[in-house]
């Protein structure tokens, strides 16, 4: 028998109750980045929801961090170990599952969302957000373009927002987003654990078909959006991954960081 002491650490946990299934974020090492072993988990944890049936199946998902950082992005670290277009597949799949899952998503941020976070913040149903959360599209810093997450961020934001946010790469806040179409509510941090309260009893209203149904209806265009160009994107993100221009600034990031 393994020792326990040799299974990896649970990065993303799973808590269903009162008709809520709550996913939470919880790899405070790498800031919740998208490595191979979050993005798994969390693809278990949705199938665990989706496939949940019964009177005590979970009406209502929320997904949220563990600490303020609720996504930092992909996880530089493993560029050097993880295939470019595996890691970038993965990102893709990750969306898809969030819009096609039978249950509405309620997102949470706290604290910061950065790149490939902000994919996950634009694949969920509805977003309630601190106002002074922060976000930045940062790829265009490192030589890079939000390639796999445009399938999900573009038709959320309007056009000049995601002009300004995506080549500019700056900070903008939960107040800000709420403008640009990102996220559905921002409100002071106080608020923010009442918001989601509201919203998502307001949602437990609802049919389980009927928010099945209803869901399917909205994400019907973006999911074909992901299917028709996901792999062209995935070919594109790993491109640039690749070239030398991404990997020095890559490196002197990830050596500021240290």
């Amino acid at each position: 028998m393994a020792d326990v002491t040799d299974q990896p650490t649970e990065l993303v946990h799973l808590d269903i109750a009162d008709g809520v299934a709550t996913i939470t974020l919880d790899s405070p090492h790498n800031r919740n980045a998208l490595s191979r072993q979050l993005v798994t988990e969390l693809g278990r944890h949705l199938t665990t929801v989706d496939e949940a049936e019964g009177a005590d199946a979970p009406k209502v998902v929320v997904l949220r961090s563990s600490g303020r950082v609720f996504c930092s992005g992909a996880d530089l670290s493993e560029a050097s170990t993880v295939p470019m277009d595996e890691g970038a597949r993965a990102i893709v799949a990750m969306q898809r599952q969030i819009l096609a899952l039978s249950k509405p998503v309620v997102v949470v941020v706290e604290g910061a969302a950065r790149a490939g976070g902000i994919g996950i913040v634009a694949s969920a149903d509805l977003a309630v957000v601190a106002e002074d959360a922060t976000f930045a599209l940062t790829e265009v810093k490192l030589g890079l373009t939000p390639a796999v997450i445009s399938l999900t961020v573009l038709p959320r934001l309007t056009q000049r927002a995601a002009a300004l946010t995506a080549l500019g790469g700056e900070v903008f806040t939960g107040a800000q987003a709420e403008a640009y179409g990102l996220v559905t509510y921002a409100v002071p941090a106080a608020e923010l654990a009442a918001k989601v309260g509201d919203v998502v009893a307001s949602l437990g209203t609802g049919a389980l078909q009927g928010l099945r149904e209803t869901k399917r209806l909205l994400n019907a265009d973006l999911i074909d959006r992901v299917d028709a160009k996901g792999e062209d994107l995935v070919a594109l993100s790993a491109r640039l991954f690749g070239s030398d221009a991404a990997r020095e600034a890559m490196t002197a990031f990830l050596s500021r960081k240290k």
